[in-house]
């Protein structure tokens, strides 16, 4: 029997990177996404290309993609890439996402709309996409990760605290209109989670972070739930007091 295959965006670090790994050593083949590429680097460390050749380093494969989710014509070529190279789809999560660092107000609207493209219209494409193939193919599931700020507008950057709203809502009605068919659930991220992006953001101020590895323990028990098992919002603290997530686990005790 092939493996698993699930496709993981914002793949080049953090929670993304840490994914990747996890599912790996659970036996998934992984297309790892994101706009950093050997290629196209950020200013911050990590690429696809790195992610993916540890993700083979654990004995399965690993297609790195370098994508902006902004953008629907690459991504329905990517659908077409992974159902002609792997032949199938069982897990996708919507990890890629920004947080413009100004008050929205004090910001331009370009902002605003990149907010809206990656955190809302990304995770939607991604979906719009893959999902027909996944229900076709006896069903799939979906995560989109969200975050506290989507219930906590003193956050401070309203864009961040509306797309994560939007997206939940979307899980919602998205996971009723294909019920029984693809499982699509939201993982809302409630406890600080380390990462490359999220330390750059910081600006001096001292969080005791956990190490993301949390967060595959939450994914990787959705992706054995039943499809009956949709539409939901989960949160980590919820998810910790029901020994689905591990206990506190510090920053750097996981890793590639």
């Amino acid at each position: 029997m092939p493996n698993p295959v699930a496709l993981v965006t914002g793949a080049s670090r953090g929670i993304g990177k840490q994914l990747c790994f996890d599912l790996a050593d659970a036996g998934y083949d992984v297309v790892c996404v994101a706009r950093s590429s050997h290629e196209n680097r950020s200013k911050l460390p990590g690429t696809v290309d790195e992610t993916a050749d540890a993700v083979r380093k654990r004995g399965v494969q690993a297609m790195p993609v370098g994508l902006d989710v902004r953008d629907e014509a690459a991504i329905a070529s990517l659908a077409e890439r992974v159902y002609e190279e792997w032949g199938r789809c069982d897990l996708l999560v919507n990890n890629a996402a920004v947080a413009p660092p100004r008050p929205a107000l004090e910001d331009s609207t370009k902002r605003w709309r990149l907010a809206v493209d990656v955190n809302l219209n990304g995770p939607f494409y991604l979906i719009y996409h893959l999902a027909p193939r996944m229900s076709g193919d006896g069903g799939g599931r979906i995560v989109n990760i969200s975050s506290a700020a989507a219930v906590f507008p003193e956050f401070g950057r309203a864009s961040y605290t509306a797309t994560k709203s939007a997206l939940e809502a979307m899980t919602r009605a998205l996971g009723h209109d294909l019920k029984n068919r693809v499982a699509v659930n939201c993982l809302r991220i409630d406890i600080p989670i380390w990462s490359e992006g999220f330390a750059d953001t910081l600006d001096g101020e001292d969080l005791a972070f956990e190490a993301a590895v949390i967060c595959s323990d939450a994914i990787l028990w959705l992706a054995r739930e039943p499809l009956s098992r949709t539409a939901e919002v989960f949160t980590l603290t919820g998810l910790r007091k029901q020994g689905i997530v591990r206990p506190p686990t510090p920053a750097g005790a996981f890793h590639g």
